[in-house]
């Protein structure tokens, strides 16, 4: 990493980033701290699917930000719970007395069909994927309040459109979309931004071979492997720091009016994703009925060029 001279756009500001010491998360913190940034690294050092603990993950990231001449201080605690959400900000507190933005990215995966998939893998990857996310934003709100702005950058993933084999990680990240779009609208009286970021990215830590594989089998089967559309070219050509410079974008002042949305980012491509909307409505002067809507022209109308993707595969 080049000399930082802790001046930048974000001088003076303190970024919390968990999740950071690999992958996606390692590249946001050496750009926050390019950036004038001091940096609070918080990642458990644990497996991609949950267990396990390294310390020095974190302190590895610490370690080459210190040496670069940058601020920057370690934190390893689990984030799957509000517990663990409130040691994170708060040592963020103890360490720079203040926090100006917040990129939620710890994740794990357990990769199973929902006839596969156990209470016990749901609960691990709701708990880091979703509970751990609203906890360090439960525990940043009062700060940022106080303060009178903040940003937070949440990841979600194009999983949660859809992945096969996924069950267990698509509903945690699409959660994540949900958590962001009310938080946006708790909070943004208060001068705060909420937003999340749809990342495909080779090198992160949810790149598992069983993620692959998921993909691949998804694929052989006929059926789009994410969303309902087919991605042009190699969807994992995008490396880390395309993510990176995207968190740092929504967190500056040039992204000012973005809140409560979400972007996608493949390597070249970047997205605006749109607002949910009804695609079609029909009204009935008297209500829905099961007869009402057994009439033909209801599934006409209503249904008319829809065909299930996922059948017959």
């Amino acid at each position: 990493m080049d000399r930082v001279s802790g001046s930048g756009p974000f001088a003076g500001k303190v970024a919390v980033i968990t999740g950071a010491g690999r992958g996606i998360g390692r590249e946001e913190v050496r750009l926050f701290v390019s950036q004038g940034a001091k940096v609070l690294v918080n990642d458990l050092g644990g497996g991609s699917t949950g267990g396990g603990g390294d310390a020095q993950v974190a302190q590895a990231v610490v370690d080459e930000i210190v040496a670069a001449g940058g601020e920057a201080v370690a934190e390893t605690s689990s984030v799957d719970s509000f517990e663990g959400g409130r040691r994170v900000i708060e040592a963020a507190m103890d360490a720079f007395g203040r926090v100006d933005f917040l990129i939620n990215n710890a994740g794990i995966a357990r990769n199973a069909r929902i006839d596969q998939m156990t209470e016990e893998d749901l609960q691990r990857v709701l708990a880091v994927n979703l509970i751990g996310y609203a906890g360090t934003m439960r525990a940043a709100a009062p700060h940022f309040i106080r303060q009178g702005g903040g940003v937070v950058v949440n990841s979600s993933s194009p999983s949660g459109f859809g992945h096969y084999a996924n069950t267990a990680y698509s509903a945690a990240k699409e959660g994540v979309v949900g958590l962001t779009r009310s938080a946006a609208r708790d909070l943004g009286q208060y001068g705060v931004r909420v937003n999340a970021l749809r990342p495909i990215a080779s090198g992160s830590n949810m790149g598992t071979p069983e993620m692959y594989e998921s993909l691949a089998q998804s694929m052989k089967l006929g059926i789009p492997p994410l969303w309902n559309l087919w991605p042009g070219g190699n969807p994992f050509q995008s490396g880390p720091g395309h993510v990176a410079a995207v968190a740092a974008w929504l967190c500056s002042d040039a992204a000012a009016p973005a809140n409560g949305r979400e972007f996608y980012i493949n390597g070249q491509e970047l997205g605006l994703v749109a607002e949910p909307h009804m695609q079609r409505t029909l009204f009935a002067a008297e209500g829905w009925t099961l007869e009402a809507l057994s009439q033909p022209h209801v599934a006409l109308n209503l249904l008319g060029g829809v065909r299930n993707s996922f059948a017959g595969a």
